[in-house]
């Protein structure tokens, strides 16, 4: 495999440097269940509710996702960095497998939602846009799970972080 061009190499490492929330994003449907670790989702707007999220083109959930039209963007809490490498592949588990542990409710939105996520964002695929080696999914949001008081999983430096809750007013 051939080095990357400069400056290919430049903006990784200055992304490296853009702490981002750890997201796992889910499926369900007539393609079947699956599931990937994403860094880059955020907000578009509030009227109507709408998130979106890139998706590298050469996942083998990147098809899925897209055939089954909904999706359930599950934000990371601290406690989920297990998750992240899951979904991620680094553990080599297979899909079944990974949804398989209780934390996770499989029926009651149509798409895997992470119990006790700090916020779970459940919508349809209205919009999807090539950009380069990945897809731009613009998500309208139908559903918000969110738990209060839970901290945070970021990806800051190629490593995970963990953010801890702190009360309003300190």
């Amino acid at each position: 495999m051939s080095e990357p061009p400069r400056t290919q190499r430049e903006f990784r490492d200055a992304m490296a440097n853009l702490s981002a929330a750890v997201n796992v994003v889910t499926t369900d449907g007539p393609r079947g269940l699956a599931g990937m670790t994403v860094s880059a989702a955020c907000s578009v707007t509030d009227s109507p509710p709408t998130v979106l999220v890139c998706v590298n083109q050469s996942s083998r959930s990147h098809g899925v996702l897209i055939a089954n039209g909904r999706i359930c963007v599950n934000v990371l809490g601290a406690e989920h960095e297990h998750m992240a490498m899951h979904f991620a592949g680094a553990t080599r588990i297979p899909t079944a497998q990974r949804f398989a542990e209780e934390c996770w409710d499989l029926e009651s939105e149509g798409v895997p939602v992470l119990r006790g996520a700090p916020a779970s964002v459940v919508g349809r695929i209205v919009t999807e846009q090539a950009q380069g080696s990945h897809s731009v999914l613009f998500i309208e949001v139908e559903k918000v799970i969110t738990r209060e008081g839970s901290g945070a999983l970021v990806y800051f430096q190629r490593r995970f972080h963990s953010l801890a809750a702190q009360p309003l007013g300190t």
